[in-house]
């Protein structure tokens, strides 16, 4: 073998070499995007199904156990803003004695990043008051906030206040 063939065979091997070592990083960098890949619009609006399901359970724990331990709630129902564990409790547990069922009217999803997304819209409250049980209908608006931490989705930020009247 030759100088020039033993070179040419070195270079050879060598571009093989990077071209496969490139492979596979770009195979694995591939994979970690998959892996922190934006979750999509639909899985956002699932959030709040997963919300609505909680209310349904009439627990107040489980309920604000769909928020953050530093997450903000303004609720349609109450002028106090909820910035703890047991404030939010607090709420839940006055607002589920009303029986309350969502139902989005009108939404509007931005997915940030892979970690957070916001939901902002309309949506109904189906209310029974516990007290004569007269059944009415409340349209608010909305605004959930939402951050992946330690692989769970929860709410930092929810603002709801009354829809007002259309001019």
């Amino acid at each position: 073998m030759t100088r020039k063939t033993r070179i040419r065979t070195a270079l050879v091997t060598a571009l093989a070499t990077a071209a496969v070592t490139m492979g596979v990083s770009a195979a694995t960098s591939d994979g970690d995007a998959k892996a922190s890949a934006k979750p999509t619009k639909k899985q956002i609006a699932a959030l709040f199904d997963g919300w609505n399901e909680a209310l349904q359970t009439d627990d107040p724990e489980k309920v604000a156990a769909r928020y953050a331990d530093d997450a903000v709630l303004l609720p349609t129902a109450s002028p106090k803003i909820r910035t703890d564990r047991a404030g939010m409790v607090d709420y839940f547990e006055h607002f589920l004695e009303n029986k309350p069922k969502g139902e989005k009217v009108r939404s509007s999803i931005n997915v940030l990043d892979e970690n957070s997304a916001i939901d902002a819209g309309v949506y109904k409250f189906h209310l029974t008051d516990a007290k004569t049980g007269e059944y009415r209908t409340v349209e608010a608006r909305y605004t959930y906030e939402y951050e992946k931490r330690n692989g769970k989705w929860l709410i930092v930020n929810h603002h709801s206040s009354v829809l007002p009247p259309a001019n």
